[in-house]
């Protein structure tokens, strides 16, 4: 999947990890109106949350993001502009099966508008491996519930400038059990990055896959329990 306007580029991972790393985002992600979300009314389904815009918004597990694949693979074609790619459907497929896996998603009135994807690196994880500069043991070292890994966060361009894809990153990680979080952005992202320093994200280290076209991606960690920062309106 290559860079294009909102998406940050793929880097492959080996075995035990997500099979790519990076973050696509809705950036700028909430200039002005708030849409936070309130417990569903009687009009949402069980487990969802509904904002005050009318969007509802669920969390999945690997399960239920597989009965909701044509939606989330009409989606990611549409961002990434590769609709159609079998490649990117086995990709999602994998993705899926991972333990651990998580997809927080976002409807208005059950059409699709956006989501956010994840799961826990492993022991055995490459995520670490490309750095241009390495860092110590201790940084890059894993354990079971040390890390999860964001790797997607998609909203459908007619619906950014809305918060939706700060309300998926709090629904993705306000609960999450590991010790950080991580992800990658391109250095170039400018709104991104200050979206991401805003939520506390923290730049660690920079990392470039194999070949002369690879992509240079930010390498950024964050500590969680994550908690939305004091005086935040996003």
């Amino acid at each position: 999947m290559d860079a294009h306007s909102l998406i940050c580029p793929a880097v492959t991972a080996g075995a035990g990890d997500p099979p790519g790393r990076w973050a696509p985002l809705d950036w700028p992600c909430r200039p002005e109106g708030v849409n936070r979300l309130r417990p569903a009314g009687a009009a949402s389904t069980e487990g969802d949350r509904l904002g005050e815009s009318g969007i509802a918004y669920r969390l999945l597990d690997g399960g239920g993001a597989a009965e909701r694949d044509a939606d989330l693979m009409a989606l990611a074609g549409e961002v990434y502009g590769n609709a159609g790619d079998p490649a990117a459907a086995r990709r999602a497929r994998v993705w899926r099966r991972q333990p651990g896996f998580a997809l927080a998603e976002a409807r208005h009135g059950g059409f699709l508008v956006g989501y956010a994807s994840g799961m826990p690196l492993r022991p055995s994880t490459s995520w670490w491996r490309d750095l241009t500069t390495p860092l110590p043991p201790e940084v890059t070292a894993e354990h079971p519930g040390r890390t999860f890994a964001l790797t997607e966060l998609l909203v459908r361009a007619s619906w950014r400038r809305q918060g939706i894809g700060g309300e998926l990153h709090e629904l993705m990680l306000g609960g999450r059990p590991e010790e950080r979080a991580t992800l990658t952005v391109p250095p170039g992202a400018g709104a991104a990055q200050a979206a991401f320093r805003s939520w506390g994200w923290r730049k660690v280290a920079r990392a470039r896959g194999d070949g002369a076209a690879a992509p240079v991606l930010d390498v950024l960690v964050l500590s969680l329990p994550w908690l939305r920062p004091p005086g935040s309106d996003w």
